[in-house]
């Protein structure tokens, strides 16, 4: 006989997840200095928990099974994209259009503006696409290279990185996630997106400052040198220059992905399709074997495929990544997430804490802090940006509506504690995505990742002051 559902018996298997999330991410490696617990294991944990505790509620292994299963099956687009990534990033290399970007970029930006300029093309190129796994997974890479190259902090790199490509993903009506959280509060699209400003805006601001602040991490005589091309830098361009032949037709594999992007291709496809091309360029105006390029696409790309080169491989390191089993470690966790996430759909965990929240909130101010932390919460435990916009919205719009906030409240908090946390989490998808891609782990650019920080801390001292709430302001009713 099954156990009834209350708010304590949701919230254990939560409780208990998160648990183990803060003592293997923070306790153990900050606190007791004795390393970080792999997440794969911690969530392994917490599917093995959840599961016998729901045994102990009076649930067969079969029930849980099928709602792992289906939970999984909804994660297959994302596993194929980390897939794809990964073939992208080898056929980029391989066909000598990342190699490019590096080079004319190391000639063409200054290593005292390393920060802020990642920052800024991650903005641009996520604000045309309105993606920041493609964007990441693109002009980041490239950006890495560079500041590799130029020996800058390669943890601030990835978390300026990061803020652009979601700045993006969040103010451009191309995202997704933009769309989602409009139609899920039926807000429409440019009120929505009017409405991050006030929060994003000025976050975007105080980040870009505090990445000029940063970034001339060299004295004067270091950046003169830097400027005149000391031996290592010379020696780098060289070598690209040496094993690749560049040409303006290297640019079309990043123009597909711009192209599939704005008019909405499916991104799986549009990936494939760029890495594809890619693959014809390397074959016309690289020196190749066919066997190098299609092992890129397998294991990635190697300096040792370039037969001939005599110089230090070591200066080419930055090209040795990619490859269909480069963010293996990330689908593994992304699978496991989402498994974890079905043993919480037996019982409508989740739903059933809501709920219960929903009876305590009798103020404005109230319903937009909680509004904030619901999404943050919804959004860490699910790991799915779209599930969290239809679980708030759903449940707090018309709380909205009786207290008279403007609903674009509502859809700007599903933003700004959904989308531009979500990175900040190593066990989201986007999380996992970021860490695999740019070779830094979430836990080192996360304090770095001033957007997001800054943006949540705006969106806080908004709803606690009622600034930019817009009580006042005509909005539809139901």
């Amino acid at each position: 006989m099954k156990k009834p559902i209350t708010f304590t018996t949701a919230f254990i298997p939560l409780a208990f997840f998160f648990s183990v999330l803060i003592y293997g991410l923070f306790v153990q490696p900050v606190i007791l200095k004795q390393g970080m617990l792999p997440l794969e294991v911690l969530i392994l944990m917490a599917i093995s928990f959840s599961s016998g505790y729901l045994i102990y509620l009076g649930y067969s292994w079969q029930t849980i099974l099928s709602h792992i299963r289906k939970k999984v099956g909804d994660s297959i687009e994302v596993i194929l994209i980390l897939f794809a990534i990964g073939v992208l990033i080898g056929s980029w290399i391989v066909s000598g259009t990342i190699p490019m970007m590096i080079y004319y970029g190391i000639s063409i930006i200054s290593p005292d503006w390393i920060y802020l300029f990642a920052f800024l093309v991650c903005i641009l190129f996520s604000l045309l696409t309105g993606t920041s796994w493609g964007s990441a997974g693109t002009i980041g890479i490239v950006m890495m290279g560079i500041a590799q190259v130029y020996d800058a902090d390669l943890c601030i790199t990835a978390g300026a990185i990061v803020g652009g490509s979601f700045f993006g993903d969040k103010m451009s009506p191309l995202s997704d996630t933009t769309n989602v959280a409009a139609l899920a509060t039926d807000v429409p699209l440019f009120d929505h997106i009017r409405s991050m400003v006030y929060t994003t805006g000025p976050a975007a601001i105080l980040a870009g400052l505090m990445y000029t602040f940063l970034s001339p991490v060299f004295s004067g005589e270091e950046i003169a040198v830097l400027t005149a091309q000391p031996e290592n830098i010379k020696a780098t361009l060289s070598a690209l220059d040496g094993i690749f032949h560049f040409h303006v037709l290297l640019l079309i594999p990043m123009g597909i992905v711009i192209w599939g992007a704005m008019t909405k291709k499916p991104i799986v496809l549009t990936l494939l399709g760029s890495a594809w091309i890619a693959m014809v360029l390397g074959l016309v105006f690289q020196n190749f074997a066919l066997s190098d390029i299609i092992a890129s696409f397998n294991k990635g790309f190697s300096v040792s495929m370039a037969q001939g080169y005599e110089g230090d491989p070591g200066l080419l390191q930055i090209l040795n990544r990619g490859g269909l089993y480069n963010l293996i470690e990330g689908i593994v966790s992304c699978f496991l997430i989402f498994a974890f996430i079905g043993t919480l759909d037996v019982i409508d965990a989740i739903d059933h804490v809501l709920k219960n929240l929903m009876r305590t909130i009798k103020t404005r101010r109230l319903a937009v802090v909680s509004a904030l932390s619901s999404t943050l919460v919804t959004n860490l435990t699910t790991s799915n940006q779209y599930a969290t916009s239809f679980i708030i919205g759903e449940t707090f719009r018309r709380k909205f509506d009786h207290l008279k906030i403007n609903r674009k409240v509502l859809s700007r908090s599903i933003e700004d504690a959904g989308t531009m946390m979500e990175n900040l989490a190593p066990w989201t998808p986007s999380g996992i995505f970021m860490a695999s891609t740019l070779g830094v782990s979430v836990m080192e650019y996360a304090p770095y990742q001033f957007l997001s920080l800054i943006n949540i801390v705006i969106a806080y001292f908004f709803a606690v002051t009622g600034i930019a709430c817009f009580y006042n302001s005509e909005m539809e009713e139901d």
